[in-house]
């Protein structure tokens, strides 16, 4: 395995995310022995950076690993979370959830730590982050008032947190605004990055950013949640061409691998085949991608820059009143449109007339969740305007 290493932080370059863990049929809870076998290859193979965050598996993410990791030394691992500020808002003197926090019974940040201190069964988390630091929530992570830093910083203080960091899909300019506000308080960032999101969403110049400041960069979405191991036809036939023996996500992971600040590539793997390959593309050769396979990602990326941008990471589905699976809905739109037109019929004839993209209301609480930014009743539209004349 590639270790890499921050002050007295030693981390493996390939994390587990434990945001996309299998689970007990199509939504269910986590299948607590397939996410165990994952985690335990992954350790016994290597890994030790696990990331986690508050509101991951509808909370039971946290909870999950918390178990699992106490078959192992506890200073042998690193377990990182999040507070979900980004899901937040502060009225009144009081916190007040949004999004998928609606409902929730907040208290306190002080509180909420504490929390999830006890369901991951720690005395102290190796990286604590804000979750998601952007243009919609800075003011709340900001508010003098309400002292998330200051307290975050007491608990560093404690022991209770080794590094204080964030992820962010906010953009460059937010992120360095962050930075100077913060006063060099935060050391890691954790940030969306890989090849298709190094243009299109502008990820170079955040990490220029974050390199600048002398600040670690963690990958999340290195394959885009699943997108680039899979990117249609034309992309994998310009890929396979160039390297034969070598499967798509491999020159995702490969890309990643070229930039002199990756610290961790984050990935959510959800079987034993994707573990068991990505920790063989980072068990012991270091192997970055040289220009002229760079150009080959190039031309790959005429065939997949048009791809709607979305991540599964099901912001959008939990506030969404006609129920809908959008993650579900804009893979099949992008699959639809790269090289599968099929897809429009076989919507028409498998989904319940509740799930169709023309079940959508328009009501855009899905796009101001979306931390990509995407107009999601607009791509429906789309879709279902496709699939009615399929």
């Amino acid at each position: 395995m590639i270790y890499k290493t921050y002050k007295d932080l030693k981390v493996s370059q390939l994390g587990l995310g434990l945001m996309r863990l299998p689970v007990c049929g199509e939504r269910g809870p986590i299948d607590f022995g397939a996410a165990r076998d994952i985690v335990r290859y992954a350790y016994e193979h290597g890994v030790n950076y696990f990331d986690t965050a508050y509101r991951y598996h509808q909370g039971e993410s946290e909870t999950f690993i918390g178990k699992v990791i106490k078959e192992y030394p506890r200073s042998s691992l690193c377990l990182a979370s999040k507070i979900p500020g980004h899901m937040m808002s502060y009225r009144d003197g009081r916190i007040v959830g949004i999004g998928y926090l609606t409902g929730f019974d907040l208290t306190t940040i002080p509180d909420i730590f504490e929390e999830q201190l006890r369901k991951c069964q720690t005395g102290y988390f190796d990286v604590y982050m804000l979750h998601n630091l952007s243009e919609g929530s800075y003011d709340f992570y900001t508010n003098e008032e309400l002292g998330i830093v200051r307290y975050l910083q007491r608990q560093k203080e404690a022991g209770r947190i080794r590094y204080l960091g964030f992820s962010s899909h906010g953009s460059a300019e937010t992120i360095e605004r962050f930075l100077k506000w913060a006063g060099g308080i935060f050391e890691i960032v954790q940030i969306q990055l890989n090849y298709l999101d190094w243009t299109i969403q502008n990820a170079a110049a955040k990490y220029e950013v974050l390199t600048k400041h002398g600040i670690p960069v963690i990958a999340m979405e290195p394959v885009r949640g699943g997108k680039l191991a899979s990117p249609g036809e034309k992309a994998a036939a310009a890929l396979n061409a160039a390297r034969p023996d070598s499967s798509a996500a491999s020159w995702a992971f490969r890309y990643l691998q070229s930039l002199p600040n990756l610290f961790v590539a984050l990935s959510g793997m959800s079987t034993l085949a994707q573990i068991e390959e990505n920790v063989g593309l980072f068990s012991s050769r270091y192997e970055p991608m040289p220009d002229s396979e760079k150009a080959v990602l190039r031309k790959a990326l005429e065939a997949v820059a048009d791809m709607i941008p979305c991540t599964a990471c099901r912001y959008c589905t939990d506030d969404c009143p006609a129920r809908l699976d959008i993650p579900r809905l804009i893979s099949m739109y992008n699959e639809a449109n790269f090289g599968s037109p099929d897809i429009f019929k076989t919507a028409n004839e498998t989904l319940g007339e509740a799930g169709r993209p023309s079940a959508c209301i328009s009501c855009g609480v899905c796009a101001k969740l979306c931390p990509q930014g995407i107009d999601v009743p607009g791509v429906l539209a789309k879709f279902a305007g496709a699939v009615r004349d399929a």
